[in-house]
């Protein structure tokens, strides 16, 4: 029988099938008992998965969600003695999240004794060669297998429980061999909310015109498809369960992170990786990496399966990803991108209508280094995407067998060697001290490097470390250290090479950024210490937090607003009915002058004991004055804020959720029709606008893609809305590329020169960048004077002529005639501080944040992402305050 969905999805495609549907998928269809007893023989007393399923993984039509596949994971787990499930914590929507341990039984009843052993390799601390080497002999391999992390790259989620059978009931001499050598830590879902939400999706528009359409909304709570981004911050539940079994528990010597976007028509990549490689990435992890992927290359060619390609587009650059993040943990990361259609809706690419060439120009039909085996075209089934995934699979637990004392000994040579470089120092060390402008950033910073299994010490006595004294209370991240590769990387900057597609021709784009540097993006000062050094130092074993407390003896209590953690404080007394103020100038709060912005609470009923428990809880140092203060300032309340969310899952938009929730803001998703509909003034004081191109906003998805309930954008009635809420003093705040939205749409005197120059002039695809900033600004309160800025192909302002005629001046910025004021700008003189800039000339002194008033209101345009992936935490007061200011009156302090 012909589906119709499949019918309009093939002649909605690129290549249109020559033959009937129902013809190609007949001779198509795979013979999974072939396919199951060419890796066979298989213990018939095992269940198999479709045995749960109702089906195969991989068949036409159907995915599996994820309580399904949990449910036969554990009958699987009870049927045999090779396989042992383990909770390891719950997903952001509350989805149970497990790993399974599959090897020998007798690895399985003494795995605990293999996991010290892994552990104690990596750490490399108190070893000799001797010693590793007797513990090499005697360790099992560890290698770690992941599915599920981008969930509509579905087939990923499926193979995982067909591997799991094979693993837990084959009985050929190679697996029997490949599980005495190795034990598997098969993570069968990484992020199993996403995989509900595609199941569900599929399901509801199966058979229809829609049946391969593109998800409306985000397929993990917050951070939809970076959740494969989250892997240095560590900030999702996710990321930080599959973190701590990496580097607290099993300390794998392969990671091996499936995913599903190979470059057409190859159908699949496999490392090694394209150039540039980063330099703190050790030779061993390198080399290991090319000694993995020669094994999956080679395994998928003996077995006929074509077009593997590698050293296309993906690098080995970055820090951030799942494959990525362990390099710099001495272990050898694994990606493969197996090539997908949509769901489990199969397709047919005729031959002909291959391209000729690869995007680096490569033939994609005559046989390369790089692509010895093209694919030919044809049929491309979910079943062919899991059968590439489960010889992959094999593969990479076949070389984990093979070299599997190598790999545990390199593991420890490469911790070694970095403990007694860190020894001899160039660094020694890199030191927190305790005075920050932000402690809560300070120590957020200390979190954030020890969920990713860095060492951190904190000093019990004050000591000196390259002729500068530091307090007791510092933080001390030792260099010599296993893990000193992955501190180095996040702790200093990165210096991105200047790599063009020909010599002086347009730049190749890095892998996702070029610079990320932490201590910059979270305003924290981090000195690096090149000599050695002693002190007397503490192991931290324990999340770290900032001591608060209420001090002074006062009836008015200040806040200091450099704290981020002020902004949840405040929010807190905001709901609970009490007033808050700012003052807009400094304020000598007992000695301590803080800047504009302070945040002052009249004392009440009450008030004392909350302070107390909001300083205990968020690790605020709150005074209390005798002499309250005076002059000008404004009157806070709970603001009314309403966040645009378009029918474009948008990812900003996901983080801006987590940001604001993680600091007590409340809000409201609105979508197009509540904003099409006008009126916003009656529920809201401030509306965000995610970071999207104007088109995306306004048109949003087209007719005929979705189902109609997901199309359309803003309109021009949605423009017209927000025109007249920000005319009845409304706020709008624009984040990065949605800023264009009110220059082309609403009239703002404003232009962004970079966006009409060709990459060849100017070009930042993802570095931090330093910014001016005027602190006496409501929306800059508490920030430095010098900050910095993630730059992710981002906005640069400038005033237009007020009579909208003539070249735009730049001189018009901040010189006190135009009603435009510049909150932020680029630097004039160095602007790179960390990653890859072409053409900065072309930006500098332009506009990073500016105020335009319209009417009764204001739009905030923030020309970047202040809350990119939730890790810039310096810049996330521009987003606090543009919210606070919005709802602010304009008083005279009480």
């Amino acid at each position: 029988m012909i589906r119709r969905g499949v019918v309009l999805v093939l002649l909605s495609c690129v290549a249109l099938a020559t033959a009937p549907l129902s013809a190609g998928a007949a001779q198509g269809a795979p013979d999974i008992d072939a396919l199951r007893s060419a890796r066979g023989p298989f213990d018939p007393a095992i269940p198999k998965p479709e045995s749960v399923l109702g089906f195969y993984p991989g068949a036409d039509f159907r995915l599996a969600d994820w309580p399904t596949i949990l449910d036969y994971l554990r009958q699987l787990d009870a049927a045999s003695d090779r396989i042992e499930l383990r909770d390891i914590g719950v997903s952001a929507e509350g989805q149970p999240l497990v790993v399974a341990l599959i090897s020998d039984p007798a690895n399985l009843r003494d795995a605990e004794r293999y996991r010290s052993i892994s552990e104690r390799l990596a750490r490399a601390r108190d070893l000799s060669d001797a010693d590793a080497q007797a513990l090499a002999v005697e360790g099992k391999a560890i290698v770690w297998i992941d599915s599920g992390l981008h969930a509509t790259e579905v087939a990923h989620g499926q193979h995982a429980p067909e591997l799991a059978y094979m693993l837990a009931a084959g009985h050929s001499d190679e697996l029997q061999r490949m599980l005495r050598d190795v034990i598997v830590v098969l993570m069968p879902n990484m992020n199993p909310d996403g995989l509900n939400i595609v199941v569900d999706w599929y399901n509801q528009n199966l058979g229809t015109p829609f049946e391969t359409a593109g998800l409306p909304v985000l397929y993990q709570k917050y951070s939809g498809h970076d959740n494969n981004r989250d892997w240095y911050m560590i900030t999702q539940p996710e990321t930080q369960a599959v973190a701590k079994q990496l580097y607290e528990v099993w300390y794998p010597q392969i990671v091996y992170n499936h995913h599903q976007t190979a470059p057409f028509p190859a159908r699949i990549f496999v490392p090694p990786f394209a150039d540039p490689s980063n330099p703190n990435i050790p030779p061993l992890v390198l080399r290991g990496i090319a000694r993995v992927g020669n094994a999956i290359t080679t395994r998928l060619e003996s077995e006929g399966k074509a077009g593997a390609v590698s050293r296309l587009g993906f690098t080995a650059w970055w820090n951030g990803g799942m494959r990525t993040a362990p390099y710099f943990h001495n272990m050898v990361g694994i990606l493969t991108e197996t090539a997908l259609f949509r769901y489990a809706t199969p397709n047919f690419y005729p031959p002909n209508s291959l391209p000729d060439s690869f995007r680096d120009g490569a033939s994609t039909r005559d046989p390369s280094i790089n692509y010895p085996m093209p694919w030919p075209g044809g049929w491309w089934r979910l079943r062919d995407a899991v059968e590439y995934m489960l010889t992959a699979s094999f593969a990479t637990i076949d070389v984990g067998s093979r070299y599997r004392e190598d790999w545990l000994l390199n593991i420890y040579r490469m911790g070694r060697d970095a403990v007694r470089r860190g020894a001899t120092g160039s660094p020694a060390a890199w030191v927190i001290g305790p005075e920050q402008h932000d402690a809560g950033s300070a120590v957020e910073l200390v979190n954030v490097l020890r969920r990713g299994g860095v060492e951190v010490n904190v000093a019990d006595a004050p000591f000196e470390a390259d002729g500068s004294a530091y307090p007791a209370g510092s933080f001390v991240v030792p260099a010599a250290q296993a893990f000193a590769s992955y501190a180095a990387d996040l702790l200093e900057p990165q210096n991105y090479p200047d790599r063009r597609l020909y010599p002086d021709g347009p730049p190749d784009p890095p892998y996702d950024i070029a610079g990320w540097t932490l201590p910059f993006q979270m305003g924290v000062d981090v000195d690096r210490i090149v000599a050695p050094f002693e002190a007397s130092m503490e192991r931290i074993d324990v999340p770290v937090t900032v001591p608060g407390r209420l001090e002074g003896q006062g009836s008015t209590y200040v806040l200091d607003p450099r704290s981020n953690a002020s902004a949840r404080a405040v929010n807190e007394l905001l709901a609970a009915g009490h007033e808050v103020y700012r003052s807009s100038a400094p304020v000598d709060a007992g000695g301590v002058r803080l800047g504009p912005g302070a945040l002052i609470v009249p004392d009440g009923p009450g008030v004392a004991a909350r302070l107390a428990q909001l300083a205990e809880d968020n690790g605020l140092v709150i005074r209390s004055i005798a002499r309250r203060p005076r002059g000008e300032g404004w009157l806070l309340r709970a603001p009314r804020v309403g966040l645009y969310e378009p029918w474009v899952a948008s990812m900003d938009a996901g983080w801006t959720r987590f940001v604001l929730e993680g600091h007590g803001f409340g809000y409201d998703v609105l979508r197009d029709p509540q904003v099409r509909k006008g009126k916003l003034n009656d529920a809201y004081d401030v509306i965000l606008l995610p970071s999207a191109g104007a088109e995306a906003l306004i048109d949003g998805q087209r007719p005929g893609n979705m189902p109609a309930a997901y199309t359309g954008g803003l309109g021009d009635a949605g423009i017209t809305a927000l025109r007249r809420f920000v005319e009845a003093g409304g706020t709008l705040v624009t984040f990065d590329a949605a800023g264009a939205l009110a220059i082309d749409r609403l009239g703002v005197p404003v232009s962004n020169p970079i966006s009409a120059l060709e990459r060849e002039e100017f070009y930042c695809p993802g570095s931090l960048l330093r910014i001016n900033v005027d602190n006496t600004h409501p929306v800059a309160f508490g920030m430095p004077s010098e900050a910095t800025a993630v730059f992710v192909r981002s906005s640069g302002y400038e005033v237009v002529a007020k009579d909208g005629v003539g070249e735009s001046s730049r001189t018009d910025v901040g010189d006190g005639e135009s009603p435009v004021r510049v909150i932020a700008s680029y630097a004039e003189g160095d602007l790179l501080e960390s990653g890859w800039i072409l053409g900065e000339e072309h930006l500098r002194g332009l506009g990073a944040a500016v105020e335009v008033p319209m009417g009764s209101g204001r739009i905030i345009m923030l020309g970047f992402r202040t809350h990119f992936r939730a890790q810039p935490h310096e810049t996330f007061k521009l987003l606090f305050n543009s919210i606070f200011y919005g709802a602010a009156e304009a008083v005279s302090l009480p």
